[in-house]
């Protein structure tokens, strides 16, 4: 009996056992398998994400950054939702920046930069601001590009030297000319600059209308996320080096390149108009050159800027020059510590009056460009270089010739 009774206990004791065991092996098996789909959900999102952003898709709350079109009117609620809903579709045309609506013109996807249409400048400035360097970081590598950005009354008559400039160095580069609206002309097929022009205002000299087209290159610029170093370039500018010098010294360079200082003479302080105040002070005042190099995140505040834009638009007037002093003082308020105070742009001052010298052809030679490239001194991230101009300026048509016999010797070496 009493073996019984012990056959019995064991036999519950193992039952037991068993369901203890069953039911552990069962939590351990749905706490795997929730693991296993939450990591499945990560990665897919992840993935998703990427796509999504990077590469474009047919969802509306993760586009592609640098591909935009209006947002949708499907629901009121989508902005909310989506942040910004703008929908991805096939490459689209310029943008338009100004109030009236433009004829629709089919642009290559070249140098991997797409372009867009946008009703205005106040839209084209807020999408441009929202294209990010944390998230574009965060989505992984790309390979840097420095955004060429030509001011031109029309076309760019020492192109070809330009042309050997860029020769071979396809994405790493990215170009944009604001020309008169007038100006229809369009290189070859074959050129870089062949359907690079963004959609423009008129531009009249000494008025704000000058930075009006500056900050809308800027803006078109910075809707290609893989452009870090923005240059403001005239069709009278021409490198002094070859690309892959230009491209190290700007995308190594730890802060930008904006000529700022503090002028005491009429041009300078005495150009302050009083009713600026107190948003921007006489200590705050600042002049320089109209030809920048900046990076993203000084770009972002140029267009993002509705605090102090104003005021220059309105007080400053000639013989006060808002290309002269609005950036200058801008970034000496919001950035100083990102900016060198020079520019990479040399520009000779020597004749007096209010333009330039202009180089022709006659005048240019090697011996001038040397002098120019190695004959200052000057400091690059923390360090006294010779190397302080990259491009130069005021260049005469009729310098073509001389320049591309001069270019095999201008970029045939590196430094």
């Amino acid at each position: 009996m009493s073996k019984m009774v012990q056959q019995f206990e064991m036999s519950g004791f193992a039952r037991e056992l068993y369901s203890r065991i069953t039911r552990k092996l069962h939590i351990t098996i749905s706490s795997l398998f929730l693991l296993a789909m939450a990591s499945f959900v990560v990665v897919l999102g992840t993935f998703t994400f990427k796509l999504f952003v990077l590469d474009g898709s047919i969802s509306s709350c993760f586009p592609r950054l640098d591909r935009f079109s209006p947002p949708s009117t499907s629901s009121p609620y989508s902005y909310i939702l989506c942040n910004f809903g703008f929908p991805s579709f096939p490459p689209h045309t310029p943008f338009n920046s100004s109030l009236k609506s433009k004829p629709s013109i089919d642009v290559p996807r070249d140098n991997d930069s797409m372009w867009h249409p946008v009703t205005d400048d106040r839209e084209l400035m807020r999408r441009a601001a929202m294209v990010r360097p944390n998230v574009i970081k965060f989505l992984g590598h790309r390979t840097p590009k420095v955004a060429f950005m030509f001011l031109s009354r029309g076309s760019l008559p020492l192109a070809p030297v330009w042309e050997k400039f860029f020769m071979g160095h396809e994405g790493l580069y990215s170009i944009y000319i604001h020309t008169s609206p007038e100006f229809v002309g369009e290189p070859p097929v074959t050129s870089v600059f062949y359907k690079r022009k963004i959609p423009s205002e008129p531009v009249h000299w000494g008025s704000a209308t000058m930075v009006d087209a500056e900050r809308r290159l800027l803006a078109n610029a910075l809707l290609d996320h893989a452009n870090e170093r923005f240059v403001l370039l005239s069709e009278a500018c021409i490198p002094l080096f070859n690309f892959t010098t230009v491209y190290n010294y700007l995308i190594g360079a730890e802060q930008s390149f904006i000529s700022s200082f503090d002028d005491p003479r009429p041009t300078g302080r005495g150009r302050y108009n009083k009713r600026m105040s107190p948003r921007v002070s006489l200590a705050d005042w600042r002049k320089g050159s109209q030809w920048f190099e900046v990076n993203r995140n000084l770009a972002v505040e140029i267009i993002s800027d509705d605090s102090y834009y104003p005021l220059f638009r309105n007080y400053c007037r000639p013989p006060c020059y808002v290309d002269e002093h609005y950036v200058p003082t801008l970034v000496n308020i919001v950035s100083p510590q990102l900016n060198t105070n020079r520019s990479i742009t040399w520009v000779d001052w020597s004749n007096p009056g209010p333009h330039p010298r202009e180089y022709v052809k006659k005048g240019v030679s090697m011996a001038l460009l040397n002098l120019i490239r190695q004959g200052s001194k000057c400091t690059y991230n923390g360090r006294t270089t010779s190397i302080c101009f990259l491009f130069a300026r005021k260049f005469h048509p009729s310098t073509l010739d001389p320049l591309l016999r001069m270019t095999p010797v201008l970029f045939g070496f590196n430094v």
